[in-house]
């Protein structure tokens, strides 16, 4: 065979495959991956060969100018089926045993196993860490018993430890989980607390290209001073003073050169834990650690952009404050990892002697009427992030962590402090099942007493605040309530700032002064001019719907009266729901043709004799059409399979 002859074989086999490929994947009506469907028809057809080989050697045996009759064609049919039939047959087998997506592809391949070994890397350096500060009995499940008081401080001081160790994202993620009352005894709190994001500043010749990249040009050109020695360094950016050219003081914050690729590599380990805590324990599942795990990783990653804190700064910045100032970016010289804003002048409160009750209720009024008007609030108010400035007012600084609320929510949690100001049972847990998802079976009368004995032991005077958000969070672990997390950031927020405003005002009462606030807050939604401008939004949507109604009630007096009087019900009327019946009944239909046809086949391939229609092959009209509704049945039932075992697949875990 000569190499043209060759080339037009090979093309024509790959014409063949192609079509058969096609044609297989068109009958079982799903989309499946192109190289799957291509593998199937290419081992389809070399299983073709030896399947067709004897009843093509049939014909052979013909003598000269006899003719194979018509039932010859109906036997080329019948073998043009079967060679779309085997490549379904694959493909349904491969659905059902290898589901699409649980083997990698070549690039996918590579690309694991590179991540594979970076991972592997780190997590040696972290196993590492966590056996030097004395964790590894505890990775092995062998630690001692955390029934005691003393042992619940060594862990947690080892954890501490370790977690500081670990690097920023690890340092971040015991920020969080010290905010999270609700998920850790008191103990692992108050030692997470401990956590601070302060390290050792980078040399100004790593930090330098950073900045001259970023501002497009050289430091020097851009400012018309700068300080190389760094005002703060923290584990994510660094700042620097610095002098515009126009004469504004300004404050430079610029990113660690390669925190990003170090943050990534940890937040991926960070998740493939959670998922593996949700899949293999009962409390993983319960807590939702994917759905943690996911929210810190969103967090982070906006820490990493500095342009949103930027754009945070000025959502902020937007409701103008007597009590607190905030610093204004400079837009035009942010990116996305150098951050310029106004320098507030002053010292930080973390440095700063003495008390002051009335900077601590500045401070609290602001972030409630952060949280509960604007709807915008800074979600890490501790001594760090606040300036106590020359003129005595407090500066909010460091807007990477800001938390939103929508409307609803705000509602909810406004009705929420003022019930708890009112002391009203029913109202705090309306308002709390408003602000959670509400489980499908939850016992609210119990939830409804719980928090009433919630309030008789903390809204009396002297009270202690934290084991006030420590009981609340109790109450809400024991009765199968979700925080989300906007809401947690809340929480996350206010237990914070508790310590913030003690460092401010030891003996401060935030209780007493949320409450304060609370009732403030009420007087001004009942004032006059409030309450007319809401009655006169409530009458303006309302009019058009009271403008119909009579004309609407006289119809239904009307026809009730004469006996006509109907309700029309649209069944089905979603999309959706004629989606799911039409693919419903198209299954059913299937099934029962390919089960009419298979036996069908049975019947005629078990009934002797019928006149001959391919003498060669010693077949009947009825093997003949018994063979032609088996395959058509196979082919119908493949269809519904492969439909099952796509479904499965795509049902949610």
């Amino acid at each position: 065979m000569d190499v043209q002859t060759s080339l037009f074989f090979s093309f024509s086999v790959l014409i063949m495959v192609l079509i058969v490929a096609r044609l297989a994947q068109r009958l079982l009506g799903v989309h499946l991956g192109g190289f799957r469907v291509f593998m199937a028809a290419v081992i389809g057809f070399a299983l073709s060969g030896p399947i067709f080989a004897p009843i093509i050697g049939g014909f052979q045996n013909l003598r000269p100018g006899e003719d194979p009759g018509f039932g010859a064609v109906w036997v080329v049919v019948v073998l043009g089926m079967l060679a779309v039939l085997i490549p379904m047959v694959i493909l349904v087998m491969a659905e059902a045993l290898v589901p699409p997506g649980s083997i990698p592809g070549p690039i996918e391949v590579v690309k694991g196993l590179r991540g594979r070994i970076s991972r592997g890397r780190r997590y040696s350096q972290i196993t590492r860490i966590a056996i030097r500060h004395g964790l590894g009995p505890y990775l092995r499940g062998r630690g001692e018993s955390l029934n005691d008081r003393s042992g619940k401080v060594r862990l947690a001081r080892s954890l501490r430890e370790a977690l500081d160790d670990g690097g920023v994202t690890f340092v971040k993620l015991g920020q969080v989980l010290s905010t999270r009352r609700d998920l850790l005894p008191a103990e692992f709190v108050d030692e997470l607390g401990r956590l601070q994001d302060q390290v050792a500043p980078l040399p100004w010749e790593r930090v330098e290209p950073v900045l001259a990249a970023e501002l497009g040009g050289p430091v020097d050109q851009v400012f018309a001073a700068f300080d190389r020695v760094p005002l703060a360094a923290a584990s994510i950016a660094q700042a620097y003073t610095a002098r515009l050219h126009t004469g504004e003081e300004v404050v430079v914050k610029v990113q660690r050169p390669g925190i990003g690729a170090v943050v990534a590599k940890d937040l991926d380990i960070v998740r493939r834990l959670a998922v593996t805590l949700e899949s293999r324990t009962k409390w993983g599942r319960s807590l939702g650690m994917r759905d943690l795990a996911e929210g810190f990783a969103v967090a982070i990653r906006e820490e990493l952009d500095f342009r949103i804190e930027a754009a945070n700064m000025a959502a902020v910045a937007a409701t103008p404050s007597d009590q607190v100032t905030y610093p204004v970016p400079f837009t035009r010289m942010c990116t996305d990892r150098v951050l310029v804003m106004q320098r507030l002048n002053g010292k930080p409160l973390a440095g700063v002697p003495g008390e002051s009750a009335r900077l601590a209720r500045d401070l609290l009024d602001t972030l409630l009427r952060q949280i509960l008007l604007e709807g915008v609030f800074h979600a890490d108010p501790h001594p760090g992030n606040i300036m106590v400035l020359d003129d005595g007012s407090l500066g909010l600084l460091d807007f990477g962590s800001v938390g939103r609320l929508d409307a609803s929510v705000r509602a909810a949690l406004q009705r929420f402090l003022m019930a708890l100001n009112r002391q009203d049972p029913l109202g705090v847990t309306d308002a709390l099942l408003e602000v959670v998802p509400r489980p499908e079976d939850i016992d609210e009368a119990g939830l409804e007493r719980a928090l009433g004995q919630f309030m008789a032991r903390h809204l009396g005077p002297g009270m202690d605040s934290a084991a006030m958000f420590t009981d609340l969070f109790r109450i809400v672990s024991e009765y199968g309530l979700s925080i989300p997390p906007e809401v947690a950031a809340v929480f996350r927020a206010l237990a914070t700032l508790e310590g913030t405003l003690v460092r401010l005002a030891p003996g401060f009462n935030l209780i007493t002064e949320a409450r304060s606030f609370a009732g403030r807050y009420l007087a001004e939604q009942l004032s006059g001019t409030t309450l007319k401008e809401a009655v006169a939004q409530e009458a303006a949507a309302l009019l058009p719907m009271v403008r119909r109604l009579p004309r609407r009630i006289e119809r239904i007096a009307s026809a009730a009266e004469h006996g006509r009087f109907s309700v029309n019900v649209r069944l089905f009327a979603d999309e959706r729901d004629r989606r799911y019946l039409t693919g419903l009944l198209h299954q059913v239909l299937l099934t029962v043709l390919g089960a009419t046809a298979g036996i069908m086949a049975v019947f005629l391939l078990g009934t002797e004799g019928g006149p001959v229609s391919v003498a060669a092959l010693n077949l009947s009209l009825f093997d003949l059409l018994g063979y032609n509704l088996l395959v058509i049945a196979a082919i119908l039932v493949l269809r519904v399979l492969v439909l099952i075992f796509r479904r499965r697949e795509d049902a949610p875990s």
